[in-house]
């Protein structure tokens, strides 16, 4: 059974002297009434690693007892005022977490046991905050907690917080009006996101920080870590089945695969080899989910542009059940390689990267000096690439110019990485290489999608269908790649014309 759809929670804290009133909200943000306060005794048991693996994602698993929302609570990071929260009843033994979030959260866990961390007991006192029509705005609660946190050695804490948490109907901007009105009343925003993170304290190592002098591999590793991030969060996604989930998951693992390769003299590229090739199977295995969502897209896209009159029978329903069936292929084949081991040695290996990165003695260079290189070959790589692509046509030139395409990718994936030390520098650069890329990727999708309307042909004159549609969007693709390669060619020139930074030429 699969876990529910997350709910997303926004919301506040802060810190309020023992003793002090409850500031009054009437007024602000469209609050028309307060009501006296609803006292809850809520009782949770918070999960995690030995090492606090999803404390440090920012991730919380607790199971609560008492308050309306009682049950098992998964609460993973969207931004610093927003979290998606999935909720599961309580039920079952009481000391196992449920199988559904286990396989959740196991980007973070990587197989590790998930033991209780940390005890808190919350008296508290809630105020509906709701407006001239009596609907809810959103809910201001006095946290009255005890907490005690396990491990070597016990700790015990006591406080009291406010917590300002929006209802999801509302206009998340309402938050600042909050904020400014909490401010203005005395209390104080609370250093901490969540209060399990407050009683862990410097159980926690502070995460990663680049100095003002950072050296190539601080740069480096700074970007690592960050599509990291962004590859376990988009895991989290692929699993709970959420729209453009796939892409971003893909989106991660291209540009940790860039990294790797652009500045293999920066982290050892001979360290990264098999690392490098694990994320390129990785990739293969999440495509066709891709493929088939973006081909599937562009495709309806286009036949909503063709007159009517030259659409022969129920075309909309034959490509409903060719791709429905694609679509269940690739998902199928996603999560084969999401739940299977070869994917958990991989994470395993990033996370090994992550904690004891292979650098080499460039990567105690300062940063500017130690990443123009790099930068200059991935540069070079590119112009190599639009070179071989001249003189050639038909399918030798699709071929070739989505090796380009690719290289450009590269490219841009670079300037990003580099972006904290080399900033504006690279701007004009880098907006060339993008333009180059989305030109070069509109190109590859007109010559993915003739390939596709070719077999759609096949497949609906098998079963009866009138292709005609298919034979006058392939002539549109082919036209518009055309388009295309013109579009190409002129980017190009004022790539080359100088928009690159002296020092990179």
């Amino acid at each position: 059974m699969a876990a529910p759809a997350p709910v997303p929670e926004r919301e506040r804290k802060y810190e309020i002297v023992a003793g002090s009133g409850v500031p009054r909200l009437v007024g602000v943000g469209g609050v028309a009434t307060q009501d006296d306060p609803v006292e809850h005794v809520l009782d949770a048991s918070y999960y995690d690693t030995a090492g606090y693996r999803l404390a440090r994602g920012g991730i919380t698993l607790r199971r609560r007892v008492g308050g309306p929302d009682a049950g098992w609570h998964l609460k993973l990071p969207v931004s610093a005022d927003e979290r998606a929260e999935i909720r599961i009843p309580l039920g079952g033994d009481p000391l196992k977490v449920p199988g559904r979030l286990r396989r959740l959260v196991r980007a973070y866990t990587l197989g590790e046991k998930l033991v209780p961390a940390a005890h808190l007991r919350t008296d508290r006192f809630a105020h509906r905050l709701a407006d001239a029509g009596g609907h809810t705005i959103a809910t201001l609660t006095d946290d009255h907690v005890t907490g005690e946190a396990g491990g070597a050695t016990a700790r015990l804490d006591e406080w009291r917080e406010l917590e300002l948490e929006l209802d999801p109907g509302t206009d998340p901007s309402r938050l600042g009006e909050f904020d400014r009105a909490l401010r203005k009343a005395g209390v104080t925003a609370a250093p901490w996101p969540s209060k399990l993170r407050r009683l862990l304290g410097d159980r926690l190592p502070a995460p990663p920080r680049t100095g003002k002098k950072p050296s190539a591999g601080d740069i480096v590793l700074a970007s690592l870590r960050e599509h990291h991030g962004r590859l376990r969060r988009a895991d989290v996604g692929v699993r709970l089945d959420v729209d453009d989930s796939v892409h971003q998951m893909r989106v991660a693992i291209r540009k940790l695969r860039s990294t790797l390769r652009t500045f293999g003299s920066v982290v050892d590229k001979k360290a990264t080899a098999s690392l490098v090739a694990e994320l390129k199977w990785l990739g293969g295995q999440l495509a066709p989910a891709r493929d088939t969502e973006v081909t599937e897209e562009r495709l309806r896209e286009q036949l909503d542009g063709v007159p009517s009159e030259l659409v022969f029978g129920p075309v909309r329903q034959f490509l409903t059940r060719q791709f429905a069936r694609e679509a269940e292929e690739g998902r199928t084949r996603t999560m084969a390689a999401l739940t299977g081991k070869r994917y958990l040695e991989l994470l395993r290996a990033l996370d090994a990267l992550l904690a004891e990165p292979p650098l080499t003695a460039k990567a105690r260079k300062p940063a500017k000096a130690g990443l123009r290189r790099p930068l200059r070959k991935v540069a070079e790589k590119l112009n190599r690439a639009e070179a071989a692509a001249d003189g050639l046509s038909g399918d030798e030139l699709g071929t070739a110019l989505h090796a380009v395409r690719k290289k450009a990718k590269q490219a841009r994936y670079a300037a990003d990485a580099v972006k904290p030390v080399y900033g504006k520098k690279l701007g004009k650069w880098r907006k060339n290489v993008k333009a180059v890329q989305e030109t070069l990727g509109a190109h590859q999708d007109t010559v993915v999608g003739r390939d596709v309307l070719r077999h759609l042909a096949v497949a609906g004159h098998g079963e009866g269908q009138n292709t005609f549609v298919f034979g006058v969007l392939h002539a549109q693709d082919s036209g518009r790649a055309a388009e295309l390669r013109e579009t190409f060619a002129g980017q190009w020139r004022r790539l080359r014309k100088g928009g690159r930074p002296g020092w990179l030429r």
